[in-house]
This record gives structure tokens, C-alpha cells and sequence, in this order.
């Protein structure tokens, strides 16, 4: 498989790299995706963001296309870390990406993986959790989720018997792109910043 194309935030030389795959809906260059790489970058790391091959088929013709079929996501995800290395390697990334990222990363032989707004489950299928691979995977894993995300809230996460490699970063009443209502008192930056502050201190503990 070719490689995508890549978009590259931070510093060349750096202890890790963190590569961040898109969600199902929005692509590479989205401001979820803007943000959080050019925050993981400002805090010192590499940043790297690719499209699986029906997001780019899409910003090539414009039309809307499903999302590849797994293996496809796979097979891209292994290239990408095959270019890269695994050794020093943090794979991750939005909804979908995160959990393919997930799926991959102990046969991979990743550093870390790190989630943002992880669909643990298709919205309005809480009964169905999609977790078979979370219930043992060994590679260290941050999730930053929402605690009212309707693909995995606080409340039906933590009920859950999942791999104590994986750690959590709630954000206060956030949703699926961990962004709280007005309710709330708290605004989308700041559930941002405290997410990536806390996406530093992962990174930092993995040294």
C-alpha cells in the first residue's frame, strides 16, 4: 500500500512521535484535528496526520464516501507505522482513527496510544459495546472522553471491566468532541487545553 500523504506539526527531532488518524466524518485538516495537533506540537512533540484512502478519494473529488472497510483502515494504519517505526511511536487520533489505532497497537508494537472522543459503542447502542480488543491490550493507552459522550459517557464506561493499561482524561459534560454545553460553565477550550495538558503528561510518563 502507498503512503498517504502526511501533515507534519512540531519539531523534527523529537523523543516521540504521535501520529493522529481522522474520525469517520471530518478530515485530517478539521479543527479538532488542527488543535489538537498544533497543541501536541506547542508541548514539545512531533505531530503527524494522515487520511485513510476515503477521505482522501473525497478531498481529491469532493464527493462523500463511507469509511474504508476495516482491513483497508488496518493495512493503512501499518504502512504508516512501518515508514515511521514503532519504537518511538504514540498512534492515535479521533473517534474511529483512535480505535483502529487501538485495534493495531499491540501487534504493532507501538509506544502509546492515545484516543480523543473513543466510540466505544455506535450511538444509541449501549448495549453493544465494541471493547474486545480493550479488555487486554497491553500497550499504555490514554482515552480524553467526554463524560457525557453518547458513544461511551463517564457513567457507562466506568462500569465497564477494562485493560488496566489504559487511563482516562474526563472532560466535564463534554460530548463525542468533548465540547461541554454553556450550562455547564465551561467552555470548549478549556476542555481542550485540559485535555492536551493531560495528553503531556502521557507522553512524559511514557519516557
Amino acid at each position: 500500500m502507498s503512503l498517504p500523504d502526511f501533515l507534519i506539526d512540531g519539531p523534527k527531532n523529537t523523543g516521540f512521535t504521535v501520529v493522529l488518524a481522522h474520525g469517520a466524518g471530518a478530515p485530517m485538516d478539521s479543527e479538532f484535528m488542527e488543535v489538537f495537533a498544533q497543541g501536541i506540537a506547542d508541548r514539545g512533540h512531533k505531530c503527524v496526520r494522515f487520511e485513510f484512502p476515503y477521505m482522501a478519494e473525497r478531498r481529491a473529488t469532493g464527493k462523500k464516501r463511507p469509511p474504508d472497510r476495516q482491513p483497508k483502515l488496518l493495512d493503512t494504519w501499518n504502512s504508516v507505522i512501518n515508514h515511521f517505526g514503532p519504537k518511538r511511536l504514540i498512534i492515535g487520533g479521533k473517534s474511529m482513527g483512535g480505535r483502529m489505532a487501538a485495534i493495531i497497537a499491540d501487534e504493532a508494537s507501538v509506544r502509546g496510544v492515545l484516543a480523543l472522543g473513543y466510540p466505544f459503542y455506535g450511538a444509541g447502542r449501549a448495549d453493544k459495546p465494541r471493547i474486545d480488543h480493550l479488555i487486554n491490550i497491553q500497550t499504555p493507552m490514554l482515552v480524553c472522553q467526554g463524560t457525557r459522550d453518547p458513544m461511551g459517557s463517564h457513567e457507562t464506561i466506568t462500569a465497564l471491566t477494562l485493560s488496566k493499561a489504559i487511563s482516562y482524561h474526563w472532560s466535564e459534560d463534554g460530548d463525542h468532541s468533548l465540547k461541554p454545553r454553556k450550562k455547564s460553565g465551561r467552555t470548549q477550550d478549556q476542555n481542550w487545553s485540559d485535555a492536551l495538558d493531560a495528553i503531556a503528561t502521557f507522553i512524559f510518563d511514557l519516557a
